[in-house]
C-alpha cells in the first residue's frame, strides 16, 4: 500500500505550494477538505493543516477533525493549523495589532527539536496572518519565535503535533524545504519512494488489471497530458484504446495537421475529426468567459459522443485529468475556491454512459512530463507550451469570431515561432498571444488606421499553480512586435502582459 502524507486543506492559497514541496521530496502526498475522515490511516504516515482565510475564532471556521490522527501520527499545522492546535488544547489566539506579512528571521528556542533540525537561527521565513497565538498550550513547548512575535513554532511532542507560524511551503522561508523535510523523514519516518516511474509501473498494472479485456475511447488534444495518458493506456491495454482527435477550430495554426503527423510513429489508434463550425456557432453571441467555456465543452461532448459511438463496445471513457484540474475543481466550504471549470472534469461520462478511468489525475504537470520521458513519449510533444483545452477561444476577450481566431492563430504563430528561434521557447514554460476587445488608431504609410491590440503573454512556472511573468529581452519583443504589425492585417498595436499569478491567471478568461 502506498505510503501517503494527508493534506487537509482549510483554504489557503498556498495549499497546492504545499503538495508540490512534498512531492519534490520523493513522497506521495494528496489534498483533503478540511472535514475529510479517511476510513483507515493505515497508509496514512502524516498529516498537514493548511493556513486558512478564516480566523480560528470566526463562527464557521473551518474545524479539522484530528482525534484519529492524535497519538497515531504525526500531525503539523501551518499558520491557520497552527492556531487551530494551539486553540483546542488550551492556548489563546487572539487577533494580531497590524497584520503580519512578509519576511522575518527565526530565533531558535530549542535546539532539540527534529522538525527545525539543522535549521540556522536567524533563518528568513514568510509569514501572512492576522491572528498570533498569544499563548501555547500549558502541554505544549515553544520551539522558535521571531523579532515581531513569541510563538512562532511550538510541540507537543507525547501527542506528535507541531505548529508553525509562519509558511514553510513558500519560496520566501529560506529552509522551508528542510523543515518539511525533516516532518517527513525524521518525525514520520517515510521511506521517500516515490517518483513519476514508479508510479508508472504500478499504475500500468492497475490499468491491465482494472479494464481487462474492454474498449476504452480517450480525446486527444496534442498537449502533454491527454498524450502521456494515451501512452500509459497503450502500454496497459494496447489497442483497446481508441484516440480521436477533434478540430474545434480553436487550435493553433496548422495544429491539426501537425498533431496528427506527430502521432504515426506512436502506434496509437487515431482518428482525426474536423468539427470548426459546429464550434463557431455554438460560440455565436457569447461573451461570459463561462459560457464559453460550456458551449465549448457541450459542443465537443456531442461531437465526441458521436466519434464514440461509431466505435463498437466501448465501456470507459479516457481523460487526461491531472491534480490541479482536481483540485480547482472542487470547493467545499470556501476551500479550494473553483477559480474556472474544467471540461475534461464531468460532463461526458453522464451523457455517453461510460465508467471513466484518469490514469494521471494524481499528478502535477511537471511530473506528468517526467513520467512522458520514462514512457519515451517524444520530446517535442512533451516539451509542447501549456495549451487551455477551450483553445485559442479564452484568449480571444469578448464573442469569438472565425475570423478573430485567423488573426490569432496568424499572431501566435509568428510569436511562438519566434521564440524557438531565439532559443527562448524552453526557457519559457507558457506562451501566448490575447486578441483583446479594444481597437486604437495607428499610423501606417501615409494612412491612418484604426485596427486591433493584441497583448503577448509568457510565464515561468513548475506546474501552473504560480507564475511569474518572463523577462524577455527588449529587444526581441520589439521585433516580435514589428513582424506581427507588418505581417498580420487587422493588428496595429502590440502590449506585453507583465502579471504574475497571483493575484493573476495565466490566461486572461
Amino acid at each position: 500500500m502506498q505510503e501517503m502524507i494527508l493534506i487537509l486543506d482549510c483554504g489557503s492559497q498556498y495549499t497546492q505550494l504545499i503538495a508540490r514541496r512534498v512531492r519534490e521530496l520523493n513522497m506521495y502526498c494528496e489534498i483533503k477538505p478540511f472535514n475529510y475522515s479517511p476510513k483507515s490511516i493505515e497508509n496514512i504516515k502524516g498529516v498537514i493543516i493548511s493556513g486558512s482565510p478564516f480566523s480560528v475564532k470566526d463562527t464557521n471556521a473551518p474545524e479539522v477533525n484530528i482525534k484519529s490522527y492524535v497519538g497515531n501520527i504525526p500531525v503539523l499545522g501551518l499558520c491557520y493549523g497552527a492556531q487551530y492546535i494551539a486553540k483546542i488544547y488550551g492556548g489563546i489566539v487572539e487577533a494580531s495589532p497590524t497584520r503580519e506579512y512578509g519576511r522575518a528571521k527565526l530565533e531558535r528556542a530549542n535546539l532539540d527539536s527534529q522538525l527545525l533540525s539543522n535549521v540556522k537561527d536567524k533563518s528568513q521565513v514568510w509569514m501572512s496572518h492576522g491572528d498570533t497565538i498569544m499563548k501555547i498550550p500549558d502541554v505544549a513547548e515553544r520551539t522558535a519565535g521571531t523579532d515581531s512575535i513569541e510563538n512562532a513554532a511550538f510541540e507537543i511532542k507525547d501527542k506528535m503535533l507541531y505548529g508553525l507560524q509562519f509558511h514553510p511551503e513558500v519560496y520566501h522561508t529560506k529552509e522551508g524545504a528542510k523543515i518539511l523535510d525533516n516532518f517527513v523523514s525524521l518525525i514520520c519516518k517515510c521511506s521517500k519512494n516515490w517518483s513519476p516511474e514508479v508510479f508508472a509501473e504500478s499504475e500500468i498494472t492497475s490499468l491491465r488489471k482494472e479494464i481487462g479485456k474492454e474498449k476504452v475511447v480517450l480525446g486527444l488534444s496534442g498537449g502533454v497530458d491527454s498524450s502521456v495518458a494515451a501512452v500509459m493506456l497503450h502500454k496497459a491495454i494496447g489497442k483497446q484504446l481508441h484516440c480521436i482527435f477533434v478540430d474545434n477550430g480553436l487550435l493553433r495554426k496548422n495544429e491539426f495537421e501537425e498533431v496528427l503527423d506527430s502521432y504515426k510513429d506512436m502506434g496509437l489508434n487515431i482518428k482525426g475529426v474536423r468539427a470548426a463550425n459546429r464550434f463557431y456557432q455554438s460560440l455565436k453571441g457569447k461573451v461570459d468567459p463561462e459560457m464559453k467555456r460550456k458551449a465549448i465543452g457541450h459542443t465537443f461532448i456531442e461531437v465526441f459522443d458521436e466519434e464514440a459511438n461509431n466505435i463498437e463496445g466501448v465501456k470507459w471513457l479516457a481523460q487526461g485529468t491531472i491534480y490541479p484540474d482536481i483540485i480547482e475543481s472542487v470547493s467545499v466550504n470556501g476551500p479550494s475556491v473553483t477559480i474556472k471549470s474544467h471540461h475534461n472534469v464531468g460532463g461526458l461520462p453522464d451523457k455517453m454512459n461510460l465508467k471513466v478511468v484518469e490514469p494521471l489525475k494524481s499528478l502535477f504537470k511537471d511530473e506528468v512530463r517526467k513520467l512522458g520521458y520514462s514512457l519515451k513519449v517524444p520530446e517535442n510533444i512533451l516539451e509542447r507550451h501549456p495549451f487551455p483545452g477551450p483553445g485559442l477561444a479564452i484568449r480571444v476577450l469578448g464573442e469569438v469570431t472565425e475570423e478573430k481566431i485567423r488573426i490569432l492563430q496568424e499572431v501566435d504563430s509568428i510569436y511562438i515561432d519566434e521564440l524557438k528561434k531565439s532559443n527562448y521557447y524552453n526557457k519559457v514554460w507558457q506562451a501566448g498571444a490575447i486578441f483583446l476587445p479594444v481597437s486604437s488608431v495607428g499610423v501606417m504609410g501615409d494612412e491612418r488606421t484604426y485596427e486591433n491590440a493584441v497583448c503577448l503573454r509568457a510565464v515561468n512556472s513548475t506546474d501552473g499553480m504560480t507564475a511569474d511573468w518572463s523577462q524577455l529581452p527588449y529587444e526581441f519583443l520589439s521585433d516580435v512586435s514589428n513582424k506581427i504589425i507588418n505581417r498580420v492585417k487587422g493588428i496595429n498595436r502590440v502590449v506585453y502582459d507583465i502579471s504574475s499569478k497571483p493575484p493573476a491567471t495565466i490566461e486572461w478568461e
